[in-house]
């Protein structure tokens, strides 16, 4: 047997875990008020939250509201969260003044919301003013929320500021009009001021010069970054209090290799020490990571990095959150942190720091970013300590904040953009000089219209200065996009059709950018159902009534114009009951988004573990194995030329409303040889480690066997139902591929069998599939079967189980999942060699899906006669829908 180091156990990967639970006690603010400003009554926004109307109190306002308009938005974007507080605003016409009496002793966040719309008739761009307070600071200048959300396409703007104690215990926001024209008007739609507790007595260390501090203690604060790394977005319902929202990291991680994602199971307990507070961020944070993976020297060649756009001419705090969830021992895993370019910290180990695991922690680190050209972004960078010679070479993060500190002037409003250059690309999208309207991921735009929608305003000028950065990069081989406004892919930004040749255009329905907007509801977190390499991926509703999911690309990686091309290009092309179907794309003003139909039930690993969805039982895991087997052994024969789809795994098979499995995600695909000499296809390395061909990986070169060993390794995890590689188990566990096949050679596979299922097994089914499974992932290609014997294999387990239940398997499935074999003795099923024909298998589906056509794509048929007439390859050929 093979062991675990000639597999390649590289990075990449998500190792998702059931969200543990942790109690922690919530911060109850000594002040909390919520303005709906503009509004006469009382509400209750959409997490439950009790918003005051303004005229309340006539104390609210300095001359109780006489010099300023009440008014209501004239419609409602899609992208709000809630109606309260944007859909009321206090408009000014000259300076204004809202007072709040505060507790003096304590810090206050101050929150101020914006949605910029017309307001009984007043024009949204007509809005300019500035934000200042009683205390000195000028939270805002010249600020024109229409400008900035509608070069970010978001619907609605939040600004946070941490303020320090006012010992008068009086705070008053001023807001003073800016001229436009003839006009002048400020507004806003919600003011918060919320106690909050000293996250900040403690100096942070000044990048840089090892014997300096910045005092943070008495400075105000302007949140422009909340990650909440390796997770998924925490609301502020969530948040011990505090009512911060933190958002998913994955846009900002730089380069191609993002690390491994682990969460704590559901009894892992956090141990606060005494100098962390339990509110320093929710146990979310705490109870999930992003690590570099098991490859030694794969992490010893790369930094775990984060790249944010910033203001220049400020000072900013990072704050890493840490808490070690694996290891107990130090020095088992030490990695330095550079901020900027410049080392922050060496032999950072989080044991050492803490003694044990478990235990939460953070470090502030500050740093100055000067007004120089290639020096607008904050880049936080972890690679592993090799001084220490530490047990491995890893690094790991939890959570990170960066912040900004005001100027010796109060100041913390950013430059003044140039709105005409930037509305003129907002309205245009993508033009040869290369800056979208909205290229942006979903997640930057929630940071914009959520807690860190101060980056708004960076994000304008960060389009513009970023240029150098990114072509030093580029010059570095490394990649960069702006945090702010994604610069458009240079290499297609000239093309006048976009990402795709005109003759792929035609293939599928186009959906406008405003058409996806309101199918997501402005891209709604609470709408994301996946998160995949390409990007974020959507419930949605287009037609009225049809359910999609919608896949937004992640402008983080360049290859995402590639998937792109490839999925539309594949998915147009092919239609079969068991993959995936494309409605149609998106490529207005540089985005990239692709329209699917909705896969009711999920993916496959949804429905094995970590989904928190009832086991299926085996037989039900059986069918969509069958089922997925069909599919692929459609792409490897069943057109022109074999498609191999190179990215094979239980997350990209999905099950619809009727259990059908389906194989999705083609972004990886290519085509396979195209003549019989050829016996491979020369290509880099592509796909998703635990999954990955161990020759592919050695000799790059790619065949339809690399796909059977990545079914395999799905065939292993559905008996498991456990991860493909999951770096908290023993060395011996981590590959499942490799346990699996040591306990099938020793005979204890029956031992690992997920509980769920194993008294459902019959003994023959479980040795057949077991058997499949081992075969499949031989290590050399010419050792596997044809993905054709793999689809016989099933079957017969599948006849052998119906055997063994006592009956014939017609009526047994679920609906649509007949495996079209009953009437047909066992012994008939057996393959008469190891190599059967492809051809000879009779049992494929022919019809087409259950569900109605959607006539919006136009189908494509491959002209091969070998194919053609076998009824088991049949394709629609209504040329109006499938």
């Amino acid at each position: 047997m093979a062991g675990t180091a000639r597999r390649p156990l590289l990075v990449l990967l998500l190792v998702a875990g059931a969200a543990a639970i942790a109690e922690s006690k919530p911060y109850a603010p000594a002040d909390r008020v919520l303005l709906n400003c503009g509004s006469a009554t009382d509400s209750l926004d959409g997490d439950g939250r009790k918003w005051m109307a303004d005229t309340n109190d006539d104390t609210w306002l300095t001359d109780s509201g006489k010099s300023s308009l009440m008014m209501a938005a004239d419609r409602m974007d899609n992208g709000l969260p809630s109606t309260i507080p944007y859909m009321t605003a206090r408009v000014f016409t000259m300076e204004a003044v809202y007072n709040f009496t505060v507790n003096p002793r304590d810090r206050h966040w101050v929150r101020l919301h914006f949605y910029p719309s017309s307001y009984n008739g007043l024009a949204p761009d007509g809005f300019h003013f500035s934000v200042t307070t009683s205390t000195g600071l000028t939270l805002l200048r010249n600020f024109s929320a229409y400008t900035y959300a509608k070069a970010l396409s978001q619907a609605f703007i939040i600004r946070e500021f941490s303020l320090p104690p006012t010992p008068a215990g009086f705070l008053s926001i001023t807001f003073t009009p800016m001229p436009v024209g003839n006009d002048t008007y400020a507004f806003v739609n919600g003011i918060e001021v919320i106690s909050m507790p000293d996250l900040f007595s403690d100096p942070a260390t000044m990048v840089g010069f090892a014997d300096q501090t910045v005092d943070i203690a008495g400075a105000a604060l302007q949140t422009m970054y909340r990650f909440n790394v390796g997770g998924m977005y925490i609301p502020p319902s969530n948040d011990s209090g505090l009512t911060r929202q933190w958002y998913d990291d994955t846009p900002y991680v730089l380069g191609p290799v993002q690390g491994v994602i682990y969460r704590a199971g559901p009894h892992f307990q956090l141990k606060y020490p005494s100098e962390v507070a339990e509110y320093a961020a929710p146990p979310e944070v705490y109870l999930g990571t992003r690590s570099m993976g098991s490859d030694p020297r794969l992490n010893q060649n790369y930094n775990l990095t984060w790249t944010m756009p910033v203001d220049c001419n400020f000072t900013y705090v990072a704050r890493l959150h840490f808490c070690e969830l694996l290891l107990s021992r130090p020095n088992q895993r030490a990695f330095d942190i550079y901020v900027n370019n410049k080392t922050a910290q060496s032999d950072a180990d989080v044991i050492g720091m803490t003694t044990e695991k478990g235990v939460p922690m953070y470090k502030d680190f500050a740093v100055s970013v000067a007004d120089e050209p290639g020096d607008e972004a904050m880049w936080v960078a972890l690679h592993p300590s090799v001084a220490l010679r530490p047990q491995f070479y890893d690094a790991t993060l939890n959570g990170l904040e960066v912040f900004k500190i005001n100027g010796t002037d109060g100041n913390l409003a950013g430059p003044n953009p140039d709105p005409s250059r930037l509305l003129a690309k907002a309205e245009l999208g993508a033009g040869d000089e290369g800056v979208p309207r909205t290229h942006g991921h979903r997640n930057m735009g929630t940071v914009m219209g959520g807690t860190a929608g101060g980056a708004a305003a960076l994000g304008l000028v960060a389009a513009i200065c970023v240029e150098k950065k990114s072509r030093e990069l580029a010059a570095a081989g490394g990649s960069h996009t702006s945090g702010w406004l994604p610069l458009f892919h240079s290499h297609t930004s000239n093309k006048s059709s976009g990402h795709l040749a005109a003759n792929l255009a035609g293939m599928c329905r186009h959906f406008s950018f405003a058409d996806i907007k309101v199918a997501t509801k402005n891209f709604s977190e609470s709408l994301v159902i996946g998160v995949g390499g390409f990007g974020k991926v959507y419930r949605g509703v287009v037609d009225g009534d049809t359910k999609v999911a919608i896949k937004r690309s992640n402008p983080s990686s360049e290859q995402g114009v590639h998937e792109f091309q490839t999925e539309v290009e594949m998915l147009s092309k092919l239609r079969h009951r068991h993959l995936v179907s494309l409605i149609g794309f998106c490529e207005d003003a540089g985005e990239m988004i692709l329209v699917y139909d909705y896969m009711e039930h999920g993916t496959l690993r949804e429905h094995l573990y970590m989904g928190g969805k009832p086991p299926l039982s085996w037989r039900h895991r059986l069918d969509i194995c069958i089922g997925a087997a069909r599919g692929l052994h459609y792409l490897h024969t069943g057109a022109k030329y074999t498609i191999i789809h190179r990215d094979v795994k239980t997350t990209n098979i999905l099950v619809d409303g009727d259990w059908v499995a389906k194989v999705s995600d083609f972004g990886l695909s290519k085509s396979g040889p195209t003549t019989v000499n050829q016996t491979h296809v020369s290509t880099m390395v592509k796909g998703s480690f635990g999954y990955l061909d161990p020759e592919y990986f050695r000799r790059q070169q790619l065949t339809d066997k690399s796909d059977v060993y990545s079914f395999g390794v799905v065939l292993f995890e559905v008996l498991l139902a456990r991860p493909a590689l999951d770096p908290a188990l023993p060395r011996e566990q981590v590959s499942l591929a490799d346990y699996a096949l040591l306990c099938q050679r020793n005979g204890t596979l029956k031992d690992v069998i997920d509980p769920a299922i194993k008294d459902q097994i019959a003994p023959e089914c479980l040795k057949k599939f077991a058997d499949t499974a081992e075969k499949c992932i031989g290590e050399q290609g010419i050792e596997r079967p044809s993905m054709g014997d793999v689809l016989w294999n099933l079957e017969f387990a599948m006849q052998l189980q119906d055997a063994f239940e006592g009956g014939s398997c017609g009526g047994r499935r679920p609906a649509g999942e007949g495996s079209g074999t009953a009437g047909r003795s066992a012994a008939a099923l057996e393959p008469s060699n190891s190599n059967g024909s492809a051809a000879s298998v009779t049992t494929l589906e022919t019809s087409s899906t259950t569900r109605p056509p959607h006539e919006a794509c136009i189908i494509v048929e491959e002209n091969d006669d070998e194919v053609a007439n076998s009824a088991a390859f049949s394709q629609l050929v209504r040329p109006t829908g499938r």
